[in-house]
């Protein structure tokens, strides 16, 4: 049975600021996010990820197997208060090794000759240009859930290969609530940063898909992590983020210095209007002459 010690309010414990990159201090410092609670797990015993691996005729990819001997799982949540109320809003999970299942080809539903999972595949939902082969509900690929997203569809260890499946045919897929694959990362690690670096925030794994967040999701991304909208920006250089605005140039006139009005010495009579207004404002040597008069 699975030991759940009570939730840890902050980063109390050096330990968990390392497993959550520090990211408790972010999120305390931020403008109404309150309740910011992270549930301490034990590290998952050895033979615990070998079992699980002799049953499922599956070897765990090397960092995740590293993730689990450091703790079984992962949840942290934060809350943001909004007058008097608290709402629940962010939410980071990775499922225990003993949660971490198949996800299951038989019936869908209880009833005789009910449809399975391979039954409802898409099978004209192709692999991109850049994108690789989707994942299969049949035997050609294993799959097993490791975030459950809050309810918002499920992200995925998906072995590509069938059984026995090796540790470096895997990869992180997400799955849509209408079961679209959508490729996240070659590497938990590289997932488990996205997970951290998008605060849990709601639905933030359909930033990956093609149709994106919902409005509601946009609103919280615009206050807690708007950096996130574009994604490509991900697998560049960590520059990209800067912002590269230069005043000088956005608020530079197109043609001509703006010069503040003043009143001076009366122009001299040879003074030559401009296309569109005022006369030439040139000085002349001895600053004298007559007003020019319209």
């Amino acid at each position: 049975m699975e030991e759940t010690p009570p939730p840890l309010l902050g980063s109390s414990k050096p330990h968990l600021e390392k497993l959550t990159l520090g990211i408790t201090r972010i999120l305390e410092s931020s403008p109404g996010v309150t309740e910011v609670t992270i549930v301490e797990k034990v590290p998952a015993e050895r033979h615990m990820i070998s079992s699980w691996e002799q049953k499922n005729n599956c070897l765990l990819p090397e960092d995740l197997k590293n993730f689990y001997l450091m703790t079984n799982g992962f949840h942290m949540t934060w809350s943001v208060k909004l007058d008097e109320h608290t709402i629940p809003l962010g939410s980071m999970a990775i499922n225990s090794i003993s949660k971490l299942t198949q996800l299951n080809q038989s019936s869908m539903y209880s009833l005789p000759n009910a449809p399975t999972l391979a039954d409802l595949e898409d099978d004209t939902q192709e692999a991109g240009e850049n994108q690789p082969e989707k994942p299969h509900f049949d035997s050609r690929s294993v799959i097993f859930e490791l975030d459950p997203c809050n309810g918002n569809g499920k992200v995925c260890l998906v072995y590509k290969r069938g059984k026995p499946a090796l540790a470096q045919d895997s990869e992180i897929w997400f799955l849509d609530r209408a079961l679209y694959w959508h490729f996240l990362t070659d590497t938990f690690t590289a997932y488990y940063r996205l997970l951290i670096t998008h605060l849990g925030l709601p639905q933030w794994q359909y930033a990956f898909t093609s149709y994106g967040i919902s409005p509601q999701a946009k609103q919280w991304f615009n206050m807690y992590k708007p950096i996130t909208y574009n994604t490509n920006l991900l697998t560049e250089e960590t520059d990209s983020f800067v912002n590269k605005l230069d005043p000088s140039k956005v608020f530079k006139s197109k043609n001509k210095t703006l010069i503040p009005k003043k009143k001076g010495p009366p122009q001299p009579a040879g003074g030559q209007k401009g296309p569109s207004g005022p006369p030439s404002t040139s000085k002349s040597s001895s600053g004298s002459g007559n007003p020019v008069r319209k």
